[in-house]
Protein backbone atom coordinates (compact mmCIF):
# COMPACT_ATOMS: atom_id res chain seq x y z
CA UNK A 1 0.00 0.00 0.00
CA UNK A 2 1.41 3.38 -1.04
CA UNK A 3 2.33 5.86 1.68
CA UNK A 4 1.02 9.37 1.23
CA UNK A 5 3.74 11.98 1.03
CA UNK A 6 3.59 14.76 3.63
CA UNK A 7 2.03 17.97 2.41
CA UNK A 8 4.15 21.01 1.74
CA UNK A 9 1.90 23.23 3.83
CA UNK A 10 3.86 25.71 5.95
CA UNK A 11 4.09 25.20 9.69
CA UNK A 12 1.37 27.20 11.47
CA UNK A 13 2.85 30.34 13.02
CA UNK A 14 1.16 29.54 16.32
CA UNK A 15 3.46 26.51 16.66
CA UNK A 16 6.45 28.80 17.18
CA UNK A 17 4.48 31.03 19.53
CA UNK A 18 3.30 27.99 21.50
CA UNK A 19 6.89 26.77 21.84
CA UNK A 20 7.96 30.18 23.12
CA UNK A 21 5.15 30.33 25.67
CA UNK A 22 5.53 26.68 26.66
CA UNK A 23 8.95 27.06 28.26
CA UNK A 24 8.37 27.14 32.07
CA UNK A 25 10.76 30.06 32.61
CA UNK A 26 9.18 32.23 29.92
CA UNK A 27 5.70 31.18 31.08
CA UNK A 28 6.49 32.52 34.56
CA UNK A 29 7.69 35.79 33.05
CA UNK A 30 4.52 36.14 30.98
CA UNK A 31 2.38 35.35 34.03
CA UNK A 32 4.14 38.15 35.93
CA UNK A 33 3.41 40.55 33.06
CA UNK A 34 -0.30 39.65 33.18
CA UNK A 35 -0.51 42.26 35.93
CA UNK A 36 -0.48 44.86 33.15
CA UNK A 37 2.51 46.82 34.45
CA UNK A 38 5.96 47.37 32.98
CA UNK A 39 8.59 45.21 34.71
CA UNK A 40 12.37 45.46 34.58
CA UNK A 41 14.60 42.58 33.50
CA UNK A 42 15.58 42.12 37.14
CA UNK A 43 11.96 41.84 38.21
CA UNK A 44 11.26 39.29 35.48
CA UNK A 45 14.33 37.32 36.52
CA UNK A 46 13.09 37.30 40.12
CA UNK A 47 9.61 36.21 39.02
CA UNK A 48 11.11 33.31 37.06
CA UNK A 49 13.67 32.41 39.75
CA UNK A 50 16.69 32.73 37.46
CA UNK A 51 19.79 34.91 37.12
CA UNK A 52 19.74 38.19 35.22
CA UNK A 53 22.06 36.76 32.54
CA UNK A 54 19.75 33.80 31.91
CA UNK A 55 16.73 36.11 31.92
CA UNK A 56 18.18 38.21 29.10
CA UNK A 57 18.14 35.28 26.70
CA UNK A 58 14.54 34.42 27.53
CA UNK A 59 13.41 38.05 27.24
CA UNK A 60 15.06 38.25 23.81
CA UNK A 61 12.96 35.30 22.66
CA UNK A 62 9.78 36.91 23.99
CA UNK A 63 10.64 40.11 22.10
CA UNK A 64 11.43 38.18 18.92
CA UNK A 65 8.06 36.43 19.11
CA UNK A 66 6.37 39.83 19.59
CA UNK A 67 4.81 38.70 22.85
CA UNK A 68 6.32 41.57 24.82
CA UNK A 69 7.41 45.12 24.01
CA UNK A 70 10.37 47.12 25.30
CA UNK A 71 10.36 50.61 26.76
CA UNK A 72 13.70 52.29 27.45
CA UNK A 73 13.97 55.06 30.00
CA UNK A 74 17.50 56.36 30.35
CA UNK A 75 19.72 53.40 31.14
CA UNK A 76 16.78 51.29 32.29
CA UNK A 77 14.73 48.86 30.19
CA UNK A 78 11.20 47.83 31.00
CA UNK A 79 8.97 45.19 29.45
CA UNK A 80 5.23 44.71 29.06
CA UNK A 81 2.88 42.37 27.21
CA UNK A 82 2.65 43.49 23.59
CA UNK A 83 -1.11 44.09 23.64
CA UNK A 84 -4.50 42.87 24.82
CA UNK A 85 -4.54 40.11 22.17
CA UNK A 86 -1.53 38.47 23.83
CA UNK A 87 -3.18 38.84 27.24
CA UNK A 88 -6.41 37.23 26.00
CA UNK A 89 -4.45 34.32 24.49
CA UNK A 90 -2.68 33.72 27.80
CA UNK A 91 -5.97 33.91 29.70
CA UNK A 92 -7.50 31.39 27.30
CA UNK A 93 -4.60 29.01 27.89
CA UNK A 94 -5.01 29.47 31.65
CA UNK A 95 -8.69 28.62 31.35
CA UNK A 96 -7.86 25.35 29.55
CA UNK A 97 -5.08 24.53 32.02
CA UNK A 98 -7.30 25.09 35.06
CA UNK A 99 -10.44 23.34 33.84
CA UNK A 100 -9.60 20.12 35.71
CA UNK A 101 -8.54 21.88 38.91
CA UNK A 102 -10.82 21.52 41.94
CA UNK A 103 -12.44 24.62 43.38
CA UNK A 104 -10.77 23.76 46.71
CA UNK A 105 -7.45 24.76 45.13
CA UNK A 106 -8.55 28.38 45.06
CA UNK A 107 -9.07 28.46 48.82
CA UNK A 108 -5.46 27.54 49.59
CA UNK A 109 -2.24 29.51 50.06
CA UNK A 110 -1.33 32.07 47.38
CA UNK A 111 -4.34 31.13 45.22
CA UNK A 112 -6.89 32.57 47.65
CA UNK A 113 -6.05 36.29 47.18
CA UNK A 114 -5.91 35.72 43.40
CA UNK A 115 -9.38 34.23 43.51
CA UNK A 116 -10.71 37.20 45.50
CA UNK A 117 -9.45 39.91 43.12
CA UNK A 118 -6.67 40.13 40.56
CA UNK A 119 -5.66 41.88 37.40
CA UNK A 120 -6.42 40.25 34.07
CA UNK A 121 -3.89 42.29 32.09
CA UNK A 122 -5.58 45.71 32.30
CA UNK A 123 -8.93 44.88 33.90
CA UNK A 124 -10.38 43.39 37.07
CA UNK A 125 -10.89 39.64 37.49
CA UNK A 126 -11.67 37.13 40.22
CA UNK A 127 -14.68 37.15 42.54
CA UNK A 128 -14.70 40.94 42.66
CA UNK A 129 -14.53 41.27 38.87
CA UNK A 130 -17.45 38.89 38.40
CA UNK A 131 -19.49 40.66 41.09
CA UNK A 132 -18.77 44.05 39.52
CA UNK A 133 -20.00 42.95 36.08
CA UNK A 134 -23.15 41.52 37.67
CA UNK A 135 -23.73 44.84 39.41
CA UNK A 136 -23.10 46.91 36.28
CA UNK A 137 -25.77 44.90 34.45
CA UNK A 138 -28.30 44.82 37.30
CA UNK A 139 -28.06 48.56 37.88
CA UNK A 140 -28.40 49.31 34.18
CA UNK A 141 -24.95 50.83 33.85
CA UNK A 142 -24.29 48.40 31.02
CA UNK A 143 -26.72 46.73 28.66
CA UNK A 144 -26.12 43.62 26.51
CA UNK A 145 -25.22 44.42 22.91
CA UNK A 146 -24.57 42.38 19.77
CA UNK A 147 -20.85 42.01 20.48
CA UNK A 148 -20.53 42.53 24.22
CA UNK A 149 -22.00 45.36 26.26
CA UNK A 150 -22.86 48.99 25.71
CA UNK A 151 -22.66 51.79 28.25
CA UNK A 152 -26.12 53.29 28.74
CA UNK A 153 -26.78 57.01 29.08
CA UNK A 154 -27.84 56.34 32.67
CA UNK A 155 -24.66 54.34 33.17
CA UNK A 156 -22.54 57.20 31.87
CA UNK A 157 -24.15 59.46 34.49
CA UNK A 158 -23.62 56.84 37.22
CA UNK A 159 -19.91 56.58 36.46
CA UNK A 160 -19.60 60.36 36.34
CA UNK A 161 -20.89 60.42 39.94
CA UNK A 162 -17.79 58.49 41.03
CA UNK A 163 -15.48 60.75 39.03
CA UNK A 164 -15.13 58.63 35.91
CA UNK A 165 -16.12 60.33 32.64
CA UNK A 166 -16.88 57.86 29.83
CA UNK A 167 -18.21 58.53 26.35
CA UNK A 168 -21.96 57.91 25.87
CA UNK A 169 -23.16 54.62 24.40
CA UNK A 170 -23.28 55.70 20.75
CA UNK A 171 -19.61 56.73 20.85
CA UNK A 172 -18.26 53.44 22.16
CA UNK A 173 -16.05 51.57 19.74
CA UNK A 174 -15.95 47.91 18.79
CA UNK A 175 -14.76 45.70 21.66
CA UNK A 176 -15.11 48.62 24.08
CA UNK A 177 -16.79 46.35 26.64
CA UNK A 178 -17.10 42.58 26.37
CA UNK A 179 -17.39 39.43 28.46
CA UNK A 180 -14.09 37.82 29.48
CA UNK A 181 -14.43 34.31 30.93
CA UNK A 182 -12.79 34.16 34.35
CA UNK A 183 -10.63 31.05 34.77
CA UNK A 184 -11.05 30.78 38.56
CA UNK A 185 -14.77 31.61 38.72
CA UNK A 186 -15.87 30.05 35.40
CA UNK A 187 -18.12 33.08 34.93
CA UNK A 188 -17.68 36.33 33.03
CA UNK A 189 -15.96 39.46 34.21
CA UNK A 190 -15.74 42.67 32.18
CA UNK A 191 -13.02 43.13 29.57
CA UNK A 192 -12.24 45.88 27.08
CA UNK A 193 -11.26 49.53 27.18
CA UNK A 194 -14.08 50.47 29.53
CA UNK A 195 -12.93 47.79 32.00
CA UNK A 196 -9.37 49.14 31.80
CA UNK A 197 -10.60 52.63 32.61
CA UNK A 198 -12.57 51.31 35.58
CA UNK A 199 -9.55 49.46 36.97
CA UNK A 200 -7.29 52.46 36.46
CA UNK A 201 -9.80 54.69 38.25
CA UNK A 202 -10.07 52.30 41.20
CA UNK A 203 -6.29 52.11 41.60
CA UNK A 204 -5.88 55.89 41.25
CA UNK A 205 -8.54 56.46 43.91
CA UNK A 206 -6.88 53.79 46.07
CA UNK A 207 -10.06 51.76 46.06
CA UNK A 208 -7.93 48.83 44.95
CA UNK A 209 -4.36 48.23 46.12
CA UNK A 210 -1.83 46.16 44.19
CA UNK A 211 0.02 43.36 45.96
CA UNK A 212 3.80 43.55 45.33
CA UNK A 213 5.05 40.62 43.26
CA UNK A 214 1.55 39.34 42.54
CA UNK A 215 -1.47 39.97 40.32
CA UNK A 216 -3.64 39.99 43.43
CA UNK A 217 -5.57 43.16 44.31
CA UNK A 218 -6.93 44.20 47.69
CA UNK A 219 -10.27 45.98 48.00
CA UNK A 220 -9.83 48.83 50.49
CA UNK A 221 -12.56 50.21 52.79
CA UNK A 222 -12.73 53.26 50.53
CA UNK A 223 -13.14 50.97 47.54
CA UNK A 224 -15.93 49.02 49.19
CA UNK A 225 -17.76 52.30 49.76
CA UNK A 226 -17.04 53.67 46.29
CA UNK A 227 -18.13 50.52 44.48
CA UNK A 228 -21.06 49.82 46.81
CA UNK A 229 -23.72 50.75 44.18
CA UNK A 230 -22.49 47.81 42.07
CA UNK A 231 -21.08 45.26 44.51
CA UNK A 232 -23.60 45.78 47.33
Amino acid sequence: MATLAPTAAPEPRFARIATTIGDPTRARMLAALMGGEYLSAGELAAAAGITAQTASAHIAQLLDAELVVLRSQGRHRYFRLADADVARALEALALVAERSASFAKWEQGPYKPLKAARTCYNHLAGELGVALLDGLLKRGTLAPAAEGYTLTLEGSAQLKEIGLEIAPADALRHREAYACLDWSERRDHLGGRLAAQLLGHCIERRWLRRTPGSRALVLTPAGRAGLAPWIG
